[in-house]
């Protein structure tokens, strides 16, 4: 035995060898090396003084905007120019770059050669001449003019302004560190809303001198047709929309985004911010969005936000959620995702806190506040708690790894979600906090909640709008000290674990159950009628977009085993022409029979018929109650 282990060894070793061997005469190449020659950013004063920013927004037809910057200097020598990369918000390096166009630098009236650094192309190399007092920089930022380009930014009524988009900063200094002064031309009879200070002069803005840090931290949303209302001495709702009819909000409805903000306000103990302004776009045509700033937020909803109120509760989880990061990432934030500019990297690691108990707060504050009622926020909750019953990603592939994905995949488009997983940090994050909740309240007999962690975590240093960083000890040590337990286990298990069913258990031990019945609840069909699906992932296993495309294919579902995947398009049902009432109705009649489903299905020019043996019918996920009384998520979802 040890002599044939021996000689098996030795012919594994020469068989390595062999194949690492570079056969005679062939070429064998070294890499060259990486050299980084960009300036870290250092804690110290930009010696140049104060930088002059001017921003031309005029040209809404094109969606151009025209940028002049004077950066002064304190003298010659070689400078590195950077566009924002790693962006607050997005944890990734998503800096529009492809979208600077038209960069010249001059001098004294004299053009400085430019070079972009070949490893980090968010970089511009220039050597600043001898006796130069400053750089004058011009380019422009090209909006995308249709979706497939990106976020539509400008349009000929709404202008999103991002002051990342529309600058340049000098390498080697923390951006808190760097003072400038921004001036935005908007086109006549528009008005603009933003966190810093401006002094109007007609549609020009002049913004009072702040730091990088802060003017990026604070975006300008601009129209034609815009309202504004005050919901707290320290907070306003400024709505933008594409037709001045869209403004049209009653007193109740404005009423419910007041009791948000004191709600959210009785909830953390503190408010960090000066002031806070929300900036809400009503538009078909300017890109949607939803990104959190610490005195701000831009908030992209439907046009019937306000006018169609009734049909549209799933949409007004937005503001509660983006409000939240004003405490919640924005001034507590993981130590590894505070940055000291926009080109160091940021990793993702808290994100579990950042957007999952985010997320858990946004539902909370949407019920308590009545923006959203407490059956939508249930209903809402079982739609999530569904997707993650249904989906099978966790077999192989642990919560916290999908803190990368806003780096691995960038929110492009996947094929087998259910299987690859995306951003689950947010709703499966929302799920450990609401077990996070159901623990308090069961170790301290009723006492605790998560309202006292929100408190003590959250609700320090009232008015500090600066960042307070953590880590996971932090997190751990906080819910210790609120009710002895161990948290550190318990979290670490919920992050890393997988082959275990979705963490249902917070909700349970908080009297509500998930089931599964043949009827839609208003809240999802309401989700439907806004994305334009039909969604059966919880049957067929299958989400369907307009005439009959396949948007989303749930993993192991009765749909993948007849290899229906995202592309198929279902053109006939039992051999009628699709519809999705025909599907409906076939998913009825199948629950009572024995024979399958049969679709035709067409991927690309190839047409075949499928068969899909599913009894089980009409199947949607909704939360009942358990227990009798005042069940720990009705406490948690009562207005303070």
């Amino acid at each position: 035995m040890i002599r044939l282990f021996l000689v098996s060894a030795l012919l594994a070793s020469t068989a390595v060898s062999a194949v690492a061997q570079v056969p005679a005469g062939n070429s064998a190449p070294q890499p060259v090396p990486i050299v980084d020659t960009i300036p870290a950013p250092r804690d110290v004063p930009w010696p140049g003084g104060t930088i002059l920013l001017d921003v031309d927004a005029t040209d809404t037809e094109r969606g151009i905007f025209r940028v002049k910057e004077t950066i002064p200097v304190a003298g010659g020598g070689h400078l590195v120019l950077l566009f924002p990369k790693w962006l607050p918000g997005s944890h990734s390096p998503t800096g529009q770059i492809d979208k600077l166009a038209g960069l010249v630098i001059r001098a004294g009236g004299q053009v400085v050669p430019w070079t972009r650094d070949t490893v980090d192309v968010f970089a511009f190399h220039l050597d600043v001449p001898e006796g130069a007092r400053q750089l004058d920089v011009q380019f422009q930022f090209l909006s995308a003019t249709k979706s497939d380009q990106g976020r539509v930014a400008m349009t000929p009524n709404l202008i999103s302004l991002q002051p990342n988009s529309v600058s340049l900063y000098p390498a080697g200094y923390f951006t808190r560190q760097i003072p400038i002064r921004m001036t935005a031309h908007f086109p006549q009879g528009f008005t603009a809303a933003g966190a810093i200070p401006a002094t109007a002069t007609g549609s020009t803005y002049a913004y009072g001198e702040t730091n990088y840090e802060i003017l990026v931290d604070s975006p300008v949303l601009a129209g034609r047709y815009g309202k504004v209302w005050s919901l707290s001495p320290r907070v306003n709702l400024n709505v933008f929309a594409d037709k001045p009819e869209m403004l049209a909000a009653s007193d109740e409805q404005i009423a419910a985004h007041r009791r948000l903000v004191d709600q959210a306000v009785k909830t953390f103990g503190a408010q960090h911010y000066d002031r806070y302004e929300f900036l809400l776009s009503l538009s078909d045509q300017l890109g949607g969005i939803g990104l959190e700033h610490h005195r701000s937020s831009e908030n992209g909803s439907r046009t019937g936000y306000f006018t169609e109120w009734a049909q549209n509760a799933p949409a007004r989880n937005l503001l509660p959620h983006e409000f939240t990061h004003s405490w919640d990432g924005k001034f507590r934030r993981g130590a590894e995702l505070w940055t000291p500019d926009y080109r160091t990297p940021m990793q993702g690691a808290s994100l579990w806190v950042y957007e999952g108990q985010t997320q858990f707060w946004g539902y909370v504050l949407q019920a308590r506040s009545g923006l959203v009622s407490k059956q939508e926020t249930l209903d809402g909750y079982a739609s999530i708690l569904g997707t993650y019953d249904t989906a099978p990603a966790r077999q192989w592939r642990p919560l916290i790894d999908t803190t990368n994905d806003p780096i691995i995949s960038q929110r492009r488009p996947k094929g087998w979600t259910s299987w690859q997983r995306s951003e689950d940090y947010y709703n499966e994050g929302l799920m450990v906090w609401m077990e996070v909740d159901a623990i308090l309240r069961q170790q301290s007999r009723g006492r605790k909640s998560i309202d006292d962690f929100a408190r003590a975590f959250f609700g320090i240093r009232d008015g500090d709008w600066g960042e307070v960083t953590y880590t996971f000890d932090d997190v751990a040590r906080t819910l210790n000290r609120i009710v002895p337990y161990d948290w550190a286990a318990f979290l670490k298990t919920r992050l890393t674990e997988t082959g275990q069913p979705a963490p249902l258990k917070g909700f349970e031990m908080n009297g509500y159950k998930l089931v599964y019945g043949p009827e839609q609840s208003d809240f999802l069909k309401q989700n439907e009628k806004t994305r334009k699906n039909m969604d059966l992932s919880y049957s067929l296993g299958l989400v369907i977009g307009e005439g009959g495309a396949v948007t989303a294919t749930i993993w192991d579902s009765p749909a993948f085993k007849a290899a229906i995947d995202v592309g198929t398009q279902i053109q006939a049902v039992n051999d009628e022409a699709y519809s999705n009432d025909a599907l409906k109705a076939a998913i009825v009649a199948a629950k009572d029979g024995k024979d399958p489903i049969r679709l035709l299905v067409k991927n690309g020019e190839r047409l075949r018929t499928v068969s899909i043996n599913y009894h089980g019918g009409p199947r949607y996920p909704k939360l009942v109650k358990t227990g009798t009384g005042q069940t720990g998520l009705d406490r948690l979802l009562a207005p303070r």
